[in-house]
């Protein structure tokens, strides 16, 4: 994510509900992301959220439009810099966030994320060694929600873990099964190194 959030507004998430309604007619993948994902897996909410993010592969982004269609987009110019995000305009690689509300004196209401794909497969913008099938990337809660799935999301937590981080991975740890540990610890090991979390996700 890119924090940039001080000098450009308020936020008011979206509630899941709204967001549902927004995205489940786009005819491509989508998913809840961020520390709204990790809250999805665990199965009931355990901490506030400042914002709440939905995932699109690059491939898909100006569906997204059509999701939001009406609203302002803005998109996060490394190294953090907003500008509007033109209709039909193909962010280009190095641009994966877009903050959105629906008019200017609004608060920001929802964050798109872009990640990389090849084929049938996701391919991590941090890392390009660390990739998997599309179709494994998330699950959908019981009410049908799509959201990353935790293994995924707790990688690219893990670069730098903040409080929150920290949070998500002590509740989300204990419903994690063997193949998402040993999935994530390769994952982090590819592109981290030594990592704390290792030793307890081998535990």
């Amino acid at each position: 994510m890119t924090h940039i959030r001080a000098p450009f507004g308020r936020w008011d998430p979206a509630p899941l509900s709204e967001l549902t309604a927004m995205f489940s007619g786009l005819d491509c993948h989508w998913w809840v992301a961020g520390g709204f994902a990790i809250e999805l897996a665990v199965g009931h909410p355990f901490r506030s959220h400042g914002d709440i993010d939905v995932l699109l592969l690059r491939r898909d982004q100006l569906a997204a439009q059509q999701a939001l269609a009406g609203w302002q987009w803005w998109a996060a110019d490394p190294p953090g810099s907003l500008r509007p995000w033109a209709s039909g305009e193909a962010l280009p690689r190095g641009v994966h966030d877009i903050w959105c509300r629906p008019g200017p004196d609004d608060p920001w209401r929802v964050q798109l994320m872009l990640d990389e794909s090849h084929g049938q497969d996701w391919v991590s913008r941090r890392d390009p060694q660390v990739r998997r099938s599309v179709s494994t990337l998330g699950t959908a809660s019981a009410a049908g929600v799509p959201f990353l799935a935790p293994d995924v999301q707790l990688y690219y937590k893990a670069k730098a873990p903040r409080p929150k981080d920290e949070e998500d991975f002590d509740t989300v740890l204990p419903l994690l099964t063997k193949r998402q540990r040993r999935w994530l610890v390769d994952a982090i090991t590819k592109t981290y190194g030594p990592h704390p979390w290792i030793k307890r996700l081998k535990a």
